[in-house]
């Protein structure tokens, strides 16, 4: 039922079976770096359920049904939607809702209203993806910080204090990259894991009652009782899965398997016994339920739990910050915002990278939230809309992949994919109920990524159109060009442009200044395919055009790739007599200066939005890793 073979791809780690030692590895692995998200919610779930946002009792039926919710949640959501379903739909191994979007968008035609609408959820999904990337640190963080509350009340004071500073040097570390720290995350998290289950069997063994959880007639009866005002409690429930979307986006470094059994054997029996356990205490202790994981703790352990809490909060924090990072790396790639800068931070894991501008907005956005909201219970009230969703549109693209691509398993996938559509319908209304509380605050941050992604998108298809209208087909040039050559110098100039039939501005603005015509010329297109890693047997394509003195070269990369166009280069000497030096070869560049004109193809304010990003995008050298020494950049004024 897999929708692709890692095996026929370029992936890294594409046909490659571990052995058991390596396997045990990658689940360590899998363990620090893929399960940190959803393995801090019993730091703020059980406690936000009681909260005053939705006036439950905390007596016997209710805590029980609390419980079977969670419970029920985790398996239908997590286990079953995502670790056991979901992730059969790996794009040649990669995971996440681009992958998805780019594998169901593979079976529609290119152009098509219905690639379009898919286009739309899957960039509003990774919209969403952004907003929860901002809660998740400050809320794992924050509800780390606040079992000094429980220790020492009168150190509450300091809970905003010490998170700021946490959260200020996790984001200072990460042009260092995470290679090194990296090591302690799956150990850390072991201990974080062991230390749940250990404290949870605890307080089931004295309160063996809160087992009767397992029973579903438990979350029936809690509706029975409550009516439709128990759909709110959804809103609640939904921060015991947030981190299962994560699962599926990190496939692509560890492998289905490794992630799979870490979940199954290790990580659910361990998050299971700890909010068992927490509802035996506040069966026990009614008043406990201000912050059941922390009163659930012995006093000896409280403050070592305290550092181990924050530990795991930085490692889950760590791991959504790198999600952006990589989610901001297939955007790119993909063609929905602007170049960034991009560092490499492992000279071993090309998947390990650095976005400094993504870095900057994260920690401005994430420290901000902290000063707003104060606490973790109101930041609850703001998390879980952007989460919910982002698995709507999970299930409605696995629906369409289901249809299109797995024809023998259709039928029941399908009936599968109308009761999770059900159940993530009750999350967003849930949480969309706590809309003027807070949860505006993700969902204003998704649409106006959105809004931004979906401007650059479209101004560079109208920036396409208008450079091909005042274009000269290449095919007609060139021979008249060469009845009255310019004069000819030595070396290889390489011509980007996006554009393959069409004269490249560059090499226009060239001739009109400098009067000059290298003696081997490259029209040089980048293309983007909607696969993680591009097949190496078709990265580099090269053609000559009107003899050996200029050529059409096509360069491919999938949208987990960075290109590198001065090493695919290197390659053509293997394709034809077309030998690129690099200290001999100049590349040529387009940029254009962007004026926003009224009438056209977008709203003015969308027209000078996208002029503003254009301005700001970094340079081809940085992007496509073209050395600065020998790239030209040559202007073009363009009206849209």
């Amino acid at each position: 039922m897999t929708a692709s073979s890692p095996a026929d791809s370029g992936h890294p780690h594409g046909g490659i079976r571990p052995g058991n030692g390596a396997a045990l590895a990658l689940t360590i692995g899998a363990i620090g770096v893929v399960f940190g998200d959803i393995g801090t919610s019993p730091l703020y779930t059980l406690k936000e359920a009681f909260s005053v946002h939705y006036g439950l009792r905390n007596d016997h039926d209710t805590v029980l049904g609390v419980l079977s919710l969670a419970f029920w949640a985790l398996n239908l959501v997590v286990t079953l939607k995502y670790v056991t379903i979901i992730m059969r739909a790996d794009n040649d191994g990669e995971g996440g809702i681009m992958a998805l979007m780019a594998l169901a968008q593979r079976t529609l035609r290119n152009g098509s209203r219905s690639a379009y609408v898919v286009g739309i959820l899957g960039i509003f999904g990774a919209s969403l993806f952004f907003g929860d990337g901002v809660i998740t640190p400050a809320i794992t963080v924050m509800g780390a910080v606040e079992g000094l509350e429980v220790a020492a009340p009168g150190l509450g004071r300091f809970v905003v204090p010490i998170t700021l500073v946490v959260l200020a040097a996790l984001f200072a570390v990460q042009r260092f990259g995470t290679a090194k720290v990296g090591k302690v995350f799956g150990p850390v998290m072991v201990l974080w894991f062991l230390s749940l289950a250990a404290i949870g069997l605890v307080n089931v063994i004295a309160s063996p009652e809160v087992l009767k959880a397992f029973n579903p007639w438990w979350a029936v009866r809690f509706f029975a009782e409550h009516g439709w005002h128990g759909i709110a409690i959804f809103g609640a429930v939904v921060l015991a899965v947030t981190g299962g979307e994560a699962l599926y986006a990190d496939m692509g470094h560890f492998g289905a398997p490794p992630i799979r059994n870490g979940w199954y054997f290790f990580v659910l029996p361990c998050l299971m016994l700890n909010y068992l356990g927490q509802g035996a205490v506040v069966l026990q202790r009614p008043g406990a339920v201000s912050n059941p994981f922390f009163e659930a703790v012995p006093d000896w352990a409280l403050y070592p739990m305290i550092l181990l809490a924050t530990m795991a909060a930085v490692i889950a924090s760590q791991s959504v910050i790198t999600g952006a990072y990589s989610v901001a790396r297939q955007a790119m790639q993909l063609g929905y915002i602007p170049r960034m800068r991009i560092k490499h931070t492992s000279s071993d894991t090309i998947g390990q990278i650095y976005i400094p501008g993504i870095n900057r907005g994260l920690a401005l956005l994430v420290i901000g939230l902290v000063l707003a909201f104060q606490s973790s219970s109101d930041l609850a009230v703001a998390y879980g809309i952007s989460v919910s969703a982002t698995m709507l549109i999970d299930t409605l693209l696995l629906a369409l992949v289901a249809h299109t691509l797995w024809p023998r398993a259709r039928y029941w996938i399908l009936l599968l994919c109308a009761v999770f559509l059900l159940v993530d319908l009750a999350f967003v209304l849930a949480n969309g109920s706590k809309l003027l509380q807070g949860a505006w605050v993700p969902v204003v941050l998704g649409i106006v990524l959105f809004l931004m992604m979906r401007t650059w998108r479209r101004g560079r298809e109208l920036l396409r159109e208008e450079m091909s209208k005042e274009g000269i087909q290449l095919n007609t040039f060139l021979p008249g060009l060469m009845l009255v050559p310019p004069v000819r110098v030595p070396g290889t100039a390489v011509f980007l442009t996006a554009s393959p039939g069409v004269v490249p501005h560059a090499l226009l603005h060239n001739l009109k200044h400098n009067k000059v015509l290298h003696e081997r010329n490259v029209f040089l297109t980048v293309e983007t395919l909607n696969v993680p890693y591009a097949p190496q047997d078709s990265r580099l394509r090269i053609e000559a055009i009107e003899g050996q003195d200029f050529y059409r070269a096509l360069v491919r990369y999938g949208f987990m790739e960075t290109p590198d166009v001065p090493a695919a280069l290197m390659r053509s000497c293997d394709q034809c007599e077309l030998e690129v030096n690099p200290m001999d070869t100049t590349y040529f560049v387009s940029r254009e200066s962007i004026v926003a004109g009224r009438h056209r193809g977008m709203p003015i304010w969308r027209d000078r939005l996208f002029a503003f990003m254009h301005r700001n995008a970094a340079p081809a050298t940085n992007f496509f890793r073209i050395p600065g020494n020998r790239l030209v950049e040559l202007g073009a004024q363009v009206e849209i």
